[in-house]
């Protein structure tokens, strides 16, 4: 496990105003849930997949990053696949969805559900 106390939560993860505000309305629609938590997960053919639900508390080790009044938790096992990574909101004219600008990535797959990070030492 990661040892986050003397994590910089901005070298983890940013959050565009866009997606601010986009957690900002979906936090609105739930009547218990204070954050949204993100992750990873083994998945896909790629590699790893990102995680994202709604929390209604922190878990020991997460990391706390704050935008415009809304909170995101990261779990500390996605650090090392997510770190540097900006979280934006993109609306198209079919699709609108949160997309991780990761500079980790060096493969995904082709329809975006998966990606795979460099070996880490």
């Amino acid at each position: 496990m990661t040892d986050t106390a003397t994590i910089d939560p901005t070298t983890v993860l940013t959050v565009t105003a866009v997606a601010a505000e986009r957690v900002r309305k979906l936090l609105a629609t739930q009547d218990e849930a204070k954050a949204i938590r993100v992750g990873v997960r083994q998945m896909g053919c790629s590699d790893m997949s990102y995680t994202m639900d709604f929390a209604q508390g922190r878990t020991d080790g997460d990391i706390i990053v704050e935008r415009d009044g809304v909170s995101l938790f990261v779990d500390p096992e996605a650090i090392p696949y997510i770190k540097g990574s900006e979280l934006d909101w993109v609306e198209e004219k079919l699709a609108s969805r949160f997309v991780f600008n990761n500079p980790n990535v060096v493969g995904a797959c082709g329809c975006g559900e998966s990606f795979k990070i460099a070996e880490q030492d």
